[in-house]
C-alpha cells in the first residue's frame, strides 16, 4: 500500500533557524506551571540545544518534558515535583515549539466551483470509496501494522454480526479490542444462551426470563474466576472473546459506574484502564470504533493522527461506524481530526467487511 508521503519540515529557514530553545520551567508535585504546553494530535517539534526533536508516542493533552535532551510526552497525573516541563503557548517555530499540521502530502480533488451540494457525512454520503480504501488499508496492517478495534455491544446483538467480528480476529485483522463489561458479557451470554439480554440474537424471539441470562452469565464467570476457564468449564467456542482468547490476542475490558458484575477483567479504575489503552494506541496504526461513543472519544483522545513503522512517518486511520451521525461526528468535535466517519448500522458493517476481506 502506498501511503500520503510525510513532508519534513524545512529547519534551515526563518523561523526555525533564529528560534530559541523551548523554554521550560519545573512542575509541582503533580501540577503543571500555568503556561504548560498541551500536545495536539499532529507531529510536533522542539528545539532543544539549537536541534529540532520530534516528539515521538505522543497524544492528545499532554504535557511535555525534557528529560536528556529528548521531549517526552507525559500525562499531567503523572508529572513528578521538579520534571522540566515545555512552556509557552506558541507553535509556529518563533519559540522553540512547532505543531506540523500539514504534514502529509495530499491529492487535489477540490473543485473548481465555490459552492457544492453533499459537502456533510450524513446517510446520504457515499461510502464506496471509504470501504475500498478500508480494505486496502486493513490487508496491509495484518501484516506491516497493529489493528485496535473498540467495540459497543450491538456488535454482538446479532448472529452474523458477531461470527463476522469473530472470523476478522482469526484471520488476523485484530491486534487488540477495547471495550466495556457490556461486550464481553453480552458475548459470553450469546455463547451460552444465544441470546443478547434475553432476546435470540438470531430470530429476535423474547425468551422467557431472559433479562436473567445477562446476569447468570456474569455470575458464572465470577464463579469460574475467569473469562477463559467459563468458556472452558462449558465448553463454548463461539463468538468474539473466544477468538480473542483462541488467537492469544489482547483485550482491554474498561469499567463504567453502570455496570453489572462486572466479569473478572475489567478494569473498574479508570486511570488504570486509560494505561492500559495507552500501550496499545501508542502501537496503533489503524483504529475502528464501533457503536460506543464514550469508548471511540477516549481512544480518539489518546490516539495521533501518526506514527512511526519500520522508519517510516505514515497516517494512522481511524474509523468511527454507527447509525446516528451524531455519534460519527462528534469524534471531530473532540479534535481528532483524522478520523473517518461511516454512517451506517454496525452489524451491516461487519458483515459487508468481513465478506470482502476473504
Amino acid at each position: 500500500m502506498i501511503f500520503p508521503k510525510f513532508k519534513n519540515p524545512d529547519f534551515n529557514c526563518e523561523p526555525f533557524l533564529s528560534a530559541p530553545d523551548v523554554r521550560t520551567e519545573p512542575a509541582g508535585d503533580g501540577y503543571l506551571p500555568e503556561q504548560f504546553y498541551a500536545t495536539t494530535i499532529y507531529p510536533e517539534f522542539f528545539k532543544i540545544n539549537g536541534q529540532w526533536k520530534m516528539l515521538h508516542q505522543s497524544r492528545m493533552d499532554c504535557a511535555v518534558v525534557i528529560r536528556d535532551d529528548m521531549p517526552i510526552v507525559t500525562e499531567p497525573r503523572l508529572i513528578k515535583k521538579g520534571d522540566q516541563v515545555v512552556v509557552g503557548r506558541s507553535d509556529d517555530g518563533t519559540g522553540g515549539v512547532y505543531v506540523h499540521a500539514d504534514c502529509f502530502e495530499k491529492p487535489d480533488e477540490s473543485s473548481s466551483s465555490s459552492f457544492a451540494f453533499r459537502t456533510g457525512q450524513s446517510r446520504e454520503t457515499s461510502f464506496s470509496r471509504d470501504y475500498d480504501q478500508l480494505y486496502e488499508v486493513l490487508r496491509n496492517d495484518r501484516e506491516n501494522g497493529y489493528i485496535v478495534w473498540v467495540l459497543g455491544p450491538a456488535c454482538v446483538f446479532d448472529n452474523d454480526s458477531r461470527q463476522a467480528m469473530a472470523s476478522l480476529i482469526r484471520k488476523g485483522y485484530c491486534d487488540c479490542l477495547f471495550a466495556g463489561n457490556a461486550l464481553a458479557t453480552h458475548d459470553l451470554e450469546a455463547a451460552l444462551f444465544h441470546t443478547g439480554l434475553g432476546q435470540d440474537i438470531y430470530t429476535k424471539k423474547l425468551i422467557e426470563n431472559g433479562h436473567y441470562h445477562h446476569l447468570h452469565t456474569i455470575n458464572l464467570v465470577r464463579k469460574e474466576g475467569s473469562i477463559k476457564k467459563f468458556l472452558e468449564k462449558y465448553d463454548l467456542h463461539t463468538g468474539v472473546m473466544n477468538a480473542l482468547l483462541e488467537c492469544d490476542k489482547p483485550f482491554v475490558l474498561a469499567g463504567s459506574i453502570r455496570d453489572d458484575g462486572p466479569l473478572p477483567e475489567v478494569i473498574g479504575n479508570v486511570y488504570e484502564s486509560q494505561n492500559a489503552m495507552r500501550e496499545h494506541t501508542r502501537k496503533a496504526t489503524t483504529v475502528i470504533c464501533l457503536a460506543t461513543q464514550l469508548h471511540t472519544i477516549a481512544t480518539g483522545n489518546m490516539t495521533p493522527s501518526f506514527c512511526e513503522t519500520n522508519g517510516i512517518i505514515r497516517p494512522v486511520y481511524i474509523y468511527s461506524v454507527d447509525i446516528s451521525e451524531f455519534a460519527v461526528n462528534k469524534l471531530h468535535d473532540r479534535g481528532s481530526l483524522s478520523v473517518k466517519g461511516l454512517v451506517t448500522n454496525i452489524q451491516d458493517f461487519l458483515v459487508h467487511l468481513e465478506r470482502n476481506l476473504k
